[in-house]
């Protein structure tokens, strides 16, 4: 018996970021689905059930910290982790203060992506 495959949302505007988080999600049986942006992020998530949410922070139309806040109004138990450039402690701050779970800096953190990701969506 093959266990339930994860479903991810990677929210992302970079077309290679978005490419090899889907190559490396899929070696643990994850779907990721992408969206470009805020608003294509949003709409879905209201047509969809994710059990992951990979954030960006530099968005077009919104940031990531403000799509959190976005999905915590309505989802208080998803996972949320950034994957971003924005490598302030000031960025990790506000985004674990709008409900994430873990902010990794690209490209630095790339070895720690799945072993994360595996940890949060053990909880799911």
């Amino acid at each position: 018996m093959t266990p339930h495959q994860k479903r991810v949302l990677c929210v992302e505007d970079d077309a290679d970021t978005c490419a090899m988080i889907t190559s490396l999600f899929g070696l643990i049986n994850c779907e990721v689905t992408s969206a470009g942006n805020a608003a294509e992020a949003r709409e879905k998530i209201k047509g969809d059930k994710f059990d992951l949410y990979i954030l960006d922070n530099w968005l077009p139309g919104a940031s990531g910290v403000e799509l959190c806040l976005e999905i915590r109004e309505h989802d208080l138990t998803t996972p949320i982790m950034f994957y971003s450039g924005a490598g302030y402690e000031t960025d990790r701050e506000q985004a674990l203060d709008a409900g994430a779970q873990a902010y990794l800096v690209k490209p630095s953190d790339i070895a720690s992506l799945l072993e994360i990701a595996g940890k949060l969506l053990e909880g799911k």
